[in-house]
């Protein structure tokens, strides 16, 4: 059997929630690829061998043949425009405005609620791991979170746009910071974050978690 052409690089503890964005974002394509892990806890990302093939030196790096390309949004939009719809399963709604809208959430929680992403680290998500109560920085987040899912979701909205993209596995990713700490949330956004991590692909990264926690042990 051939190898895959497509290597995605992640980090050994699978808890980067931009690598498991990247992985979901393959798998979702049903393209073939192979799985290669960086220890961040010992620097491998900052070894001469993987700064020669990621600009950024973190993780996810997408291998594709002689081309590399760091960054999961920059991943998604690539193999979206490689591997288009109907052929393959689209990552983004087809309408303009919704596609921006789209990546405008993507953006939005990757610069924006820094608070939260400090103190509801993804080992929050993938290990349960109890926190302190938020900070008042953080309930403020929070607070802008919120508003900005009921705004975004209809009563009962099981995605974001009528149908799943890449934004819904990115959004339901943060809610669960909160939720798998007991953060109080509405529940029909707990319900939004609960379907959403029900999606195979989703459920495959956690058992690569699983996988790697119990590796450790």
């Amino acid at each position: 059997m051939s190898q895959p052409q497509y290597t995605l690089y992640v980090d050994k503890q699978f808890i980067s929630p931009y690598a498991m964005s990247a992985f979901v974002a393959l798998t979702e394509k049903n393209i073939p690829f192979a799985l290669q892990t960086i220890d961040l806890a010992l620097r491998q990302n900052r070894e001469a061998v993987y700064a020669g093939l990621s600009l950024t030196q973190r993780v996810p790096t997408l291998i594709d043949g002689a081309f590399r390309l760091s960054e999961s949004t920059a991943i998604a939009e690539y193999l979206e425009e490689r591997f288009a719809a109907p052929t393959h399963a689209p990552l983004y709604p087809p309408d303009a405005q919704q596609r921006a809208k789209a990546r405008e959430i993507q953006a939005w929680l990757r610069s924006d609620l820094a608070s939260i992403r400090q103190e509801r680290p993804t080992e929050v998500v993938f290990f349960a791991e109890q926190r302190l109560p938020l900070s008042d920085d953080a309930q403020i987040a929070k607070t802008k979170l919120v508003a900005a899912c009921e705004t975004l979701l209809g009563d009962g909205a099981e995605h974001l746009f009528g149908t799943w993209c890449i934004a819904d596995t990115d959004l339901a990713l943060m809610l669960k910071r909160l939720l798998r700490n007991a953060d109080q949330m509405p529940p029909k956004l707990a319900a939004y974050a609960e379907r959403q991590w029900q999606r195979p692909a989703v459920q495959q990264w956690l058992q690569l978690v699983h996988q790697a926690q119990q590796a450790d042990a």
